[in-house]
């Protein structure tokens, strides 16, 4: 046998070790996986809370136990994002029927500054926004605190009376103990929210 036919067949013998090890390492990592149970994440969203309503009264997560919750983080002096999410949540509970008065739609200000619960009373009530709408307020101690709970990020831009609050758009879904049950971003549509409540009201996942 010459030199170069030797080392093609030292080549070929290479490669189909090397597929070989590929091959057992594939079929034992399969194996191993197999054996272990599936990964479930665990999302820690929510917790308690100490805030006031729009009526000026304290209130906890205590309060909120009865129903689940729709929760919804702006500000009243928001131009636009935040409207129309309350507007996205009150179109969703109103395709519910005679049922969406067994969810609460809470708006949570990340701007306790220029939301007071007087402020937060009179936007509450727009025509447009979800019916029994509550809204809650806090020293700016406290809204840290919940917005942390809830992994809501918050930052006041600008100076003056005129400063905007760049915040998370997102509208939590929590049960009636308080535990999360889903998100719903600007992606979410209002049918995304619809069907996830229904199913949620069911006793179904969403």
């Amino acid at each position: 046998m010459s030199t170069s036919s030797f080392s093609q067949v030292l080549r070929t013998i290479r490669w189909i070790a090397a597929a070989m090890v590929l091959v057992i390492t594939i079929s034992f990592a399969v194996q191993m996986l197999r054996q272990q149970p599936p990964a479930r994440s665990e999302v820690k969203i929510g917790g308690p809370f100490t805030l006031t309503d729009q009526d000026g009264k304290t209130v906890t997560e205590a309060d909120f136990l009865d129903k689940p919750m729709l929760v919804y983080f702006g500000y009243s002096y928001c131009p636009d994002v935040c409207p129309y999410a309350l507007q996205m949540m009150a179109t969703a509970l109103d395709s519910l029927g005679k049922e969406k008065g067994r969810i609460q739609p809470v708006f949570v200000s990340v701007d306790p500054e220029r939301d007071t619960p007087e402020n937060l009373a009179q936007y509450v009530r727009s025509a447009s926004f979800p019916d029994g709408l509550v809204g809650l307020t806090g020293t700016p101690e406290q809204i840290k605190t919940v917005a942390g709970n809830y992994a809501v990020y918050y930052k006041k831009v600008g100076e003056g009376d005129d400063y905007i609050m760049d915040h998370t758009s997102a509208m939590f879904l929590m049960d009636k103990t308080g535990k999360y049950v889903a998100v719903f971003t600007h992606s979410s549509s209002v049918d995304d929210i619809a069907k996830c409540l229904r199913r949620h009201l069911d006793g179904r996942r969403c």
